[in-house]
C-alpha cells in the first residue's frame, strides 16, 4: 500500500506543481522517499516535530500551496491533533494529512508505535473527511480523489501490501461506498485490509446458504447514507469489520447513523478496547485481535440469527 501511495504522489507531483509534500523523518518508511528524490525542491523534512509539521502545512495551504503531511499515524495525529483541529480544520485549510504504519500494521515495534484510535480522534473533528483505503490501487486512487477536493483530508494507509480487491481496476469515487458484492441476508461493511476478509468471508457463508453483500465503505466521514441505507433495508442484519477500535471508529459511525436513519441489527468486528501488541508477524497478531474472515463470518451468522 505504501508503494502505490508513494508512486501516486509523484504522478500528482508531475501534474500539480503547487503540491509540497512535508515529512517528519520517516520517508524510507512512507515512501514519500520517492517524491524527494524526483522533486527536492517541494519536499521538507521537517524533523520529528510532527506538531510544527502540521503548522507548516496550514502555513503553505494559507499561501496558495498543495501540502502533503505525512508521517506514522500514531505520532501525527498523537501529537498534531490540537494543531489539526485549531489550526488546519477550524479555518477549512486545503491540508491534505496522508499516514501510514495505522492500526496493527506495524507488529513489531508494539503499541507505542501502534494507532487504534486514530479514525475516533480524525471524525470528531469538524470539516474533516476521513478515508480508509482497501488495498494499494484503492489507496492511490483515493490520495488522487483527496487532492482533487478542497478541504482537510486524513488518509489512513497501513505499513504493509494489503490483498488486491480491485484486480480489475478501480472506479473510486471518495463520496461513494463500493459494493462489491450483492447479497440479501447481511451486509458487511469494512474498510481497509478488513476488506479483503470481508469478501473471503462472504464466500465462507455462501457455502453454508447465506447471501452476503460487501461494502467498502472507504470513507468514514462522511459516511455514504444511501448505501447504508439501502444495506439495512435490502438485508436486515449488518456486521461492521474495522482495523480500528470499536468505540469511534467505523462501528460506531455506522451504529449512529443507523440508529437515526433504520434501526437494525449490528455487529461489530474490531478492537475491543485494547491496546496494541508485538508479534514475530503482522497475520499473527492480526488473528491475535480477532480480526480475521473467520471471526466475520461467525458475526455475521449471529447477526442474521438476531434478525430473525
Amino acid at each position: 500500500m505504501r508503494e502505490d501511495f508513494g508512486k501516486a504522489l509523484v504522478s500528482l507531483g508531475e501534474e500539480l506543481e503547487e503540491i509540497v509534500v512535508l515529512d517528519p523523518d520517516v520517508s524510507t518508511s512512507t515512501k514519500t522517499c520517492y517524491f524527494a528524490e524526483r522533486f527536492p525542491e517541494r519536499f521538507l523534512n521537517v524533523g520529528i516535530s510532527e506538531q510544527d509539521m502540521i503548522g507548516m502545512a496550514a502555513g503553505f495551504a494559507s499561501s496558495g500551496m498543495l501540502p502533503i503531511a505525512t508521517g506514522f499515524a500514531i505520532f501525527v495525529v498523537g501529537r498534531g491533533w490540537e494543531q489539526i483541529r485549531n489550526t488546519v480544520a477550524r479555518q477549512k485549510l486545503n491540508v491534505k494529512i496522508a499516514v501510514t504504519h495505522s492500526g496493527l500494521s506495524d507488529y513489531g515495534d508494539g503499541s507505542s508505535h501502534q494507532s487504534v484510535e486514530d479514525v475516533a480522534l480524525m471524525r470528531a473533528i469538524p470539516n474533516m473527511t476521513v478515508v480508509v483505503p482497501a488495498d494499494g490501487p484503492s489507496a492511490a486512487e483515493a490520495l488522487r480523489g483527496s487532492v482533487f477536493m478542497r478541504g482537510p483530508v486524513y488518509l489512513r494507509l497501513g505499513r504493509d501490501g494489503a490483498p488486491v480487491v480491485y484486480v480489475d481496476g478501480v472506479d473510486f469515487n471518495l463520496e461513494a461506498a463500493g459494493i462489491l458484492r450483492e447479497g440479501s441476508d447481511a451486509a458487511i461493511i469494512a474498510n481497509g485490509i478488513m476488506v479483503s476478509m470481508a469478501l473471503e468471508a462472504a464466500e465462507l457463508l455462501a457455502h453454508e446458504g447465506i447471501d452476503t453483500m460487501v461494502v467498502d465503505m472507504h470513507t468514514v466521514k462522511p459516511l455514504d447514507l444511501d448505501c447504508l441505507e439501502r444495506a439495512a433495508r435490502e438485508t436486515g442484519a449488518i456486521v461492521t469489520a474495522e482495523e480500528h477500535s470499536v468505540i469511534g471508529g467505523l462501528g460506531s459511525a455506522v451504529s449512529e447513523a443507523l440508529a437515526e436513519i433504520r434501526p437494525t441489527v449490528v455487529r461489530r468486528i474490531g478492537i475491543r478496547d485494547r491496546f496494541g501488541g508485538s508479534s514475530r508477524t503482522y497475520g499473527e497478531l492480526l488473528e491475535a485481535y480477532g480480526l480475521t474472515s473467520g471471526a466475520i463470518a461467525e458475526a455475521t451468522r449471529t447477526a442474521v440469527r438476531r434478525r430473525s
